[in-house]
């Protein structure tokens, strides 16, 4: 009886955790459907007294949605793929070969993640305007990958060093060089935490606003998440245009986490273990 009501109380604390966890998510979507005409008359936070596609179209078409989620792909995808690419080779090498000081270098690339962003904003936009990349999406791709790299090596470590030492000297005892190890026994027992990784840090690169609005000027090349900033007016705002707006800009971070959900959740559990 005491178990019954023990896993009854947690089922209904959950329960509760879940719910207001989502409710924001749903009450967007709500408002999203609804006319500016019952927003303005009846307040965000009312039940709908309408429902409608053209908001959904409006932030289509105002904000451009197609060339800033296209935008938003070719920053995203190209600096997750250099981040956790060079993080693996880099974590490769300090978490199985005696180099000297690799400690000292795993935590000088952290350290750049401890440091607030808001102090770096001028000197990274001075950087890159003196180099020439100024309003570019290759200095926004570099600043995501510059930021991320630390950070994602750090965690990469800490899988790679708790692999069996043995696989790899069977590996090298086959004639495996270093390049072959890495790419045919390192990376496929690291794909879990890659996953995880390549999850996490495609979110956070889509949803960036703050590098966007720092490196970048022109409206067309503008990601989505600044593109969603525009549609807010200076005296009135469309709110249920803006949640539209977003709950489409929300569509290719949800369609990735559910692509690699299954990875995710073992990258999770992998490193509940370690």
């Amino acid at each position: 009886m005491v178990n019954r009501l023990r896993t009854a109380g947690y089922h209904l604390s959950m329960s509760v955790v879940s719910f207001l966890w989502i409710a924001p998510i749903l009450w967007v979507i709500v408002i999203s459907f609804r006319s500016f005409d019952d927003v303005a008359a009846n307040g965000l936070g009312s039940l709908p007294h309408s429902f409608t596609f053209s908001t959904y179209k409006q932030a289509w078409e105002d904000a451009d949605e197609f060339r800033a989620l296209i935008n938003s792909l070719l920053v995203t995808i190209p600096a997750v793929l250099l981040s956790l690419g060079l993080a693996s080779i880099a974590a490769y090498g300090l978490a199985r070969y005696n180099i000297p000081f690799r400690r000292t270098v795993l935590l000088l690339m952290l350290m750049g993640n401890l440091l607030p962003p808001q102090i770096l904003l001028i000197p990274i936009s001075r950087f890159v305007e003196l180099i020439g990349y100024y309003d570019t999406l290759i200095a926004l791709i570099a600043v995501h990958v510059g930021f991320g790299l630390g950070f994602y090596t750090f965690v990469l470590h800490g899988f790679m060093r708790d692999l069996p030492r043995e696989i790899q000297e069977a590996a090298t005892i086959d004639g495996a060089g270093p390049g072959r190890i890495y790419s045919s026994v390192i990376l496929p027992l690291t794909r879990p935490a890659m996953a995880a990784l390549g999850a996490l840090s495609f979110t956070w690169i889509f949803n960036d606003l703050l590098w966007s609005i720092t490196v970048i000027r022109s409206g067309e090349k503008m990601p989505v998440t600044p593109a969603l900033l525009g549609l807010q007016g200076l005296f009135v705002s469309s709110w249920n245009v803006i949640a539209a707006g977003t709950v489409i800009a929300a569509v290719p971070t949800v369609a990735v986490f559910l692509r690699f959900q299954k990875h995710f959740v073992g990258g999770l559990a992998i490193g509940a273990v370690k």
